[in-house]
């Protein structure tokens, strides 16, 4: 059986694992049935694949989504594996491709839809070609509760006893509930061997702003990172075609995505959003688990999401291949108002709106957004350095008595209006609707005038983003007071506040892939990757994602040796495309390398073949230059630097040189094997 690391290396081109991989993948390899919950980019796909090619047998997956199944595919073949799908979106010829590669026992990977379950020829299909291990992908689709349930795969525990083979599920959304009816449904109540590793996704900037003048806050935004990937999410349909109208206009290659589109129009929006470098894609939540580019650098939200759960999905679909990516939320009074009364008017649950408050309490922190995204997931850490309020502090002050004049308008006006009448009675702006109920009268009219209009907008929408007050959806949405703020009222409770955010306009930092220096060599060598992506007609990432053109900008290796040690060139990515992205670095053509040699390239064996082959040509004619010609082949010299045999009796039989090459090279290979 081969080793893990050794396919880690020659196949995926990764030198370690990431944080958490190791165990898991020792786990699936040992045959345990398997629960892991890894953040978004954690690399969930390579604990199941790394498994899957080290045992004997094939290894099924089944996975939510024809996109996200094609793209796996895809990026197996890349690297030379032998991977397929079973789908309902599979052309006649790529079925019977499929069937080809099982019966002939060269298939390692199968994927298949959850729906294929319900059919009874499935199981026996499984039985028949060998399946010994199923994952799970987006294993959270088995949650009836959940919004991305899949009755499907509800199936699976069913097949899993049926075949009675080990299960790995896998997923990056899973709270303590939905893992509790995984274990359920999956598992049939046995607990697997669980690995929860850790939410926090670094590389990610967390940014939150006020909408002022949203549509210009996101064409500036956009501007700013004008030929980078990024996904903008808005709440409604007609927002996300207005939004790439406006992003079109400005320039941008900019489409817009939801659900209210012919199944044709959005497979032609995922297709280019896969292929081509710096779209911008304006969508709703439809626009979701599918996606599997991992150089999006960037993901804006026009409006509030429903949770921090939805939040932390949504945002997490930037920067998957590690490099530094961007996010940015607006919010406002409406967007609060809005989810409000959607929970009141739903016969939802009464935790959404502990769960609304979680969300509103990130928009509002007052210190490290990580620290506060991270604590809802039971997680702590230090000052991230790596969000808008680390880089500049919110402006905080003591603000007790605003709010208590702020409460003292609602109850004296009976909490039957909002914050814009509210706001005009605390200034003492005696407008005809102030005037004509006699709210020039109350005693809080103009108790207010220390604070400005947007100022006192800003104290109402933190008290209802504290849930101090809510709208009354059968007032048409009038401030009413909760009983959270009862103790303010009273003098009993103090409270702190952000100073208006609109007055500071937010800062725009955009986070360099590279130095300087090495911006133009990134240029050419993305220039160079979507030539030969468009070529083949593949997403770019398929040829060579961006965390490892950044890292061949910065290290500029001179040879296919040098070229073999970056983070993703493995193997067949440095046959395929090794010489191609040297000549950019170069600006010469790479000397070939014969392809067994091409097989050792970054590793300590090629240089011992290199000493091998150079013995070889010395004693081609024996050590006076005088004798028949003798060489050994380039299979058999490979052989021999993998294995290294200390002994002439090991040598002959690892290169079955046989009794003439043996006299003639024997002594010498032995002696370069010996200096290592």
């Amino acid at each position: 059986m081969p080793e893990p690391t050794d396919l880690l290396s020659s196949v995926f081109g990764f030198s370690a694992f990431r944080p958490g991989q190791e165990e898991i993948v020792e786990a699936v390899l040992a045959g345990r049935n398997t629960l892991a919950i890894m953040p978004t980019g954690g690399g969930k796909s390579l604990c199941f694949q790394l498994p899957a090619l080290c045992r004997p047998g094939v290894t099924v997956v089944i996975s939510p989504l024809i996109a996200l199944m094609r793209d796996q595919v895809r990026a197996l073949r890349a690297v030379g594996v032998e991977a397929g799908a079973l789908t309902s979106g599979n052309t006649e010829g790529e079925t019977e491709g499929v069937f080809a590669a099982l019966d002939e026992g060269r298939l390692r990977i199968l994927y298949i839809a959850p729906e294929r379950l319900a059919s009874g020829a499935t199981l026996s299909l499984l039985r028949r070609i060998g399946c010994t291990l199923i994952a799970v992908d987006e294993a959270h689709c088995v949650s009836q509760w959940g919004h991305d349930f899949r009755p499907d795969y509800l199936r699976i525990g069913e097949l899993r006893r049926a075949l009675d083979v080990p299960l790995a599920a896998f997923t990056a959304t899973a709270d303590e509930e939905t893992r509790a009816e995984i274990v359920t449904r999956l598992f049939g109540g046995e607990a697997p061997l669980t690995f929860l590793r850790g939410f926090d996704r670094p590389n990610l900037r967390l940014a939150f702003a006020v909408k002022d003048t949203p549509r210009a806050q996101l064409l500036s935004y956009a501007a700013t990172r004008r030929g980078q990937s990024g996904i903008i999410y808005a709440a409604t349909r007609a927002k996300t075609e207005t939004l790439a109208q406006a992003l079109a206009q400005g320039g941008h290659s900019a489409c817009h995505y939801h659900a209210g589109m012919e199944a044709d129009e959005r497979r032609r929006v995922e297709v280019r959003f896969q292929q081509e470098d710096g779209l911008i894609v304006v969508a709703t939540v439809a626009f979701g688990m599918g996606i599997d580019k991992p150089d999006i650098r960037w993901v804006a939200h026009a409006d509030l999401p429903k949770s921090v759960e939805s939040y932390y999905q949504e945002i997490g679909r930037a920067g998957r291949d590690g490099a530094p990516a961007d996010t940015l939320t607006l919010y406002g009074p409406e967007d609060i108002r809005l989810r409000r009364s959607q929970i009141d008017e739903s016969p939802a649950p009464a935790d959404r709106h502990a769960r609304l408050n979680a969300l509103l309490g990130l928009a509002e922190a007052t210190r490290c957004r990580r620290q506060v995204l991270l604590a809802y997931f039971g997680e702590t850490s230090d000052p991230c350095g790596n969000c808008d309020l680390c880089e500049q502090p919110a402006a905080l002050f003591d603000g007790t008595q605003a709010v208590r004049k702020a409460l003292s308008a609602i109850l004296r006006t009976g909490e039957w209006f909002g914050a814009g009448h509210l706001i005009d009675i605390l200034t003492g702006t005696a407008t005809p609707k102030v005037r004509e109920r006699g709210h020039d009268q109350l005693p809080t009219f103009a108790a207010g005038r220390d604070l400005t209009k947007p100022a006192w907008g800003a104290v109402f929408r933190q008290m209802m983003g504290r849930d101090l007050v809510r709208p009354d959806p059968e007032r048409h949405g009038a401030l009413r007071m909760t009983d959270a703020a009862r103790p303010i009222l009273r003098g009993e409770q103090t409270i702190t506040l952000r100073r208006d955010t609109l007055q500071d306009a937010p800062r725009t930092v955009v986070k360099a892939l590279v130095a300087d220096e090495d911006a133009p060599l990134l240029s050419a060598l993305k220039a160079k990757r979507r030539t030969l992506a468009e070529a083949q007609g593949v997403p770019a990432y398929i040829v060579f994602p961006d965390r490892t053109l950044i890292e061949m900008a910065e290290r500029r290796p001179a040879t296919l040796d040098q070229m073999a040690q970056i983070t993703g060139v493995g193997a067949k990515k440095l046959e395929s495309y090794g010489a191609a992205f040297l000549s950019v670095i170069t600006g010469a053509e790479a000397a070939p390398l014969h392809p067994q040699r091409l097989r050792l390239a970054g590793r300590e064996a090629g240089a011992v073949f290199d000493r091998l082959h150079a013995e070889q040509l010395r004693l081609a004619r024996g050590e006076h230059g005088t004798e028949k010609p003798l060489s050994c082949s380039t299979t058999t010299l490979r052989k021999i630097a993998e294995s290294r045999p200390s002994t002439l009796a090991a040598l002959e039989d690892v290169g079955g040189l046989g009794p003439q090459r043996m006299d003639r090279f024997g002594a010498a290979f032995l002696a370069v094997l010996r200096e290592g």
